[in-house]
């Protein structure tokens, strides 16, 4: 997390933040397939994702 965190309040923004994410990651060499456990403590619930690259189409920008 960072001192400035945006705050989400749709579905779309959620989508943008992590695709911004999984971008940054990557150009860094991270590989970002995989499963990854999100442990938020007892004030939150814990969160199991997992990240699959997808063929793209014709369309995809």
């Amino acid at each position: 997390m960072t001192s400035e965190e945006t705050l989400l309040t749709s579905s779309e923004e959620l989508n943008a933040e992590l695709q911004a994410l999984l971008q940054r990651a990557s150009e860094n060499g991270i590989d970002v397939e995989g499963g990854f456990e999100c442990r938020n403590g007892a004030d939150h619930p814990d969160w199991d994702v997992i990240v699959t690259e997808v063929e793209k189409n014709n369309q995809s920008e």
